[in-house]
């Protein structure tokens, strides 16, 4: 085994009884998410996914279509692999229910915990539903009758079955989640699960006679091992319970099982229960995340409003997909699935923070340094010694948080470090620089601080983005193993390995165009203005003043001033004046085109919080829709934005 410390974490094994939806892709690339991070920071990771195959209903479902259950659940999880490869998921190993090494295991345990007086014979005489495969009393149901966790009818059982002596770990159980705080997360599942062993544990029926589509009890083969018994053991299977003590006692017990709320009670109740029955540690962390709500409505096939993820993925890309998972939903909470907002996650954080902050720094070391980055023999700038304390501090703070499993907490931190390298480049102007031969050192200064910056960002982004992140890392030059980095790569300031040639630039995420915009620039052209009233000359010798005309309040309060933030600014071709801004107003974003090419450089603007006035009619300007203005102050040949420190989306008044 390897002498790193171990990390051992898995997600559910997902039952393929239907078509993939989003809540697959989001549990899995949560554990993907972390267990990268944990590479990263030097563990030896090992990372179980899979495909729990049993059960009456695969069989009921491969009978519907003509086919053999294994047919059936085979053509699933070819699509499960598919989209964990689209995805880029690093499993270390991907377990089947179905399989030879699994069925072994289970009829073992089975047997061994028979042998030991644990499991017993008798006859089952209740209520089951099917969809969950789970057993309930009449006390358990829910309000109309129906099963608890998925609210359908349930049917009444009865049939010889064998018996786990749950009840008599009940107690042990309670006490251990008592001792051990952390076992159970968030709090409010662990406070579920104290509420459902305090009203009683019975002991679980654990094989079914009704059906043959499962592992055949040992002793008695017309008897099959009830599924959950079956599917739990799949965490003892890849890491050698039965042929490989080793690595069993090297990985186990398991860091982290990851799975939907809806199933902490089998991984802790059942499953701890077993663990005890068989004298093996609990795992450390059974961390139950929360529900995906589509559009304010809990996703749900029979409302029609499940999410196909291969879908999103090949629209707009397996890392935009996972960004927006990550960074939308809150780890434990229930999160809620937009379009628009994954439109405007891409636009916004990935296209304009990130993708700008690499394309604008890339393009100024092409255009300011030949495309090479020169190590600096000094800091140069003020700016310079902000910019490296907030490096480390980022750092410091991301490894705390992803250690947590606060994800969204540390992609907010990344992209707060993010903001404040674009910032950077408005506050040195490097262009500015460029044109004074004495400022040269400055001027490297300020183009490694960057360089580096997009270094250190594209290690703490990987587990995040796994695909972009060695993007950036070529484009910035390294053609060494990017695999191969690690945190504390991460932690020290200046491993830049400069001089040192860039690469080809490519763009990271192109910004989507929203077709509500399109169509508005299509049919919102200004009307036309009658021409001005020719006015009398004025006499001559006489200069005209012109005074403003007094306005009341309630004219003033017609126009509506907002906070905005430039997300984006070009020049309009063939135009000296004019600049084309991309701007976020807090709820929506907008096109501008402002007059102002003379005063400010594109790459001047991206980034700042300016006043925009949002209310004034549209009108199209060399054939752009402009949608607002921005304002600014002008004495003589002088002019300025009009900047604000307050949050995007703030009324001005």
């Amino acid at each position: 085994m390897s002498g790193k410390t171990p990390f051992y974490i898995t997600t559910p094994i997902y039952y393929p009884s239907a078509k993939l939806h989003i809540g697959h892709a989001y549990c899995t690339t949560v554990a993907d998410t972390i267990a990268r991070y944990k590479r990263l920071a030097g563990f030896d990771v090992f990372f179980l996914t899979g495909s729990d195959e049993h059960g009456q209903k695969i069989q009921q479902a491969a009978e519907k279509e003509g086919v053999t259950p294994l047919q059936y659940v085979d053509r699933i999880v070819a699509g499960f692999q598919e989209l964990w490869r689209l995805l880029g998921i690093s499993y270390d190993d991907f377990i089947r229910t179905s399989e030879e090494r699994h069925h072994e295991l289970v009829q073992y345990i089975f047997q061994k915990i028979y042998d030991q007086g644990d499991i017993y014979k008798g006859a089952y005489k209740g209520l089951y539903c099917t969809p969950c495969e789970s057993y309930w009393t009449k006390l358990q149901l829910d309000e109309n009758g129906c099963c608890p966790d998925c609210h359908r009818p349930v049917q009444e059982v009865a049939e010889e079955a064998y018996f786990f002596r749950m009840s008599k770990y009940a107690d042990r159980l309670l006490a251990y989640i008592n001792e051990h705080p952390d076992f159970i997360q968030p709090v409010s599942r662990r406070n579920e699960m104290i509420a459902f062993i305090e009203q009683g544990l019975e002991d679980l029926c654990v094989s079914r006679t009704s059906f043959d589509w499962g592992i055949p009890v040992p002793f008695d083969p017309k008897h099959v091992v009830y599924v959950w018994f079956d599917a739990l053991t799949n965490y003892l299977t890849p890491i050698g319970y039965m042929h490989d003590a080793e690595k069993f006692n090297h990985y186990w017990p398991a860091d982290v099982h990851l799975v939907g709320k809806e199933i902490v009670r089998f991984h802790t109740i059942i499953w701890g229960c077993m663990l005890m029955a068989l004298g093996i540690d609990l795992p450390k962390k059974v961390y139950g995340h929360g529900w995906l709500i589509v559009d304010g409505a809990k996703m749900s096939k029979s409302v029609g409003n499940v999410v196909d993820p291969i879908a999103l993925i090949e629209e707009f890309g397996a890392d935009a997909v996972r960004y927006f998972l990550l960074r939308e939903i809150t780890l434990g909470q229930d999160g809620n699935i937009s379009r628009d907002t994954l439109i405007g996650r891409i636009n916004a954080d990935l296209a304009n923070d990130l993708g700008n902050l690499l394309h604008r720094t890339l393009n100024m070391v092409q255009k300011f340094q030949g495309g090479v980055i020169e190590r600096p023999a000094v800091s140069q700038l003020p700016a310079d010694e902000a910019l490296v304390a907030d490096a480390g501090e980022t750092v410091r703070l991301y490894a705390e948080q992803m250690e947590a499993m606060s994800l969204t907490a540390a992609i907010k931190t990344v992209w707060s470090f993010i903001g404040h390298a674009n910032k950077y480049i408005d506050e040195t102007a490097p262009w500015a620089l460029a044109k004074d031969p004495a400022k040269k050192g400055s001027l490297a200064a300020v183009l490694y601080n960057l360089a580096e910056s997009l270094r250190i960002i594209s290690g703490l982004i990987s587990p995040f983005l796994p695909q972009t992140a060695p993007k950036i890392w070529r484009q910035l030059g390294f053609t060494t193993d990017f695999s191969a980095l690690t945190l504390a790569d991460l932690s020290d300031w200046g491993r830049f390995p400069a001089p040192q040639r860039i690469g080809e630039a490519e763009p990271l995420f192109p910004r989507i165009e929203i077709e509500g915009e399109e169509k508005t620039a299509s049919v919102s052209a200004a009307p036309k203005t009658p021409p001005p009233k020719k006015k009398s000359p004025a006499p001559k010798g006489k200069e005209i003043t012109a005074e403003p005309s007094e306005i009341t309040i309630d004219e003033f309060s017609k126009i509506h001033l907002r906070v905005v933030k430039i997300l984006a600014a070009e020049k309009v071709p063939e135009t000296d004046k004019l600049l084309k801004l991309r701007v976020d107003l807090g709820n929506e974003q907008r096109n501008i085109v402002s007059g102002i090419s003379q005063h400010y450089e594109p790459e001047q603007l991206i980034g700042k919080t300016v006043v925009m006035v949002i209310n004034l009619k549209p009108v199209k300007i060399r054939g752009i829709l402009s949608q607002g203005m921005v304002l600014a102050a002008s004495q003589g040949d002088q002019l300025k934005l009009l900047g604000v420190d307050m949050p995007v989306g703030s009324q001005v008044r």
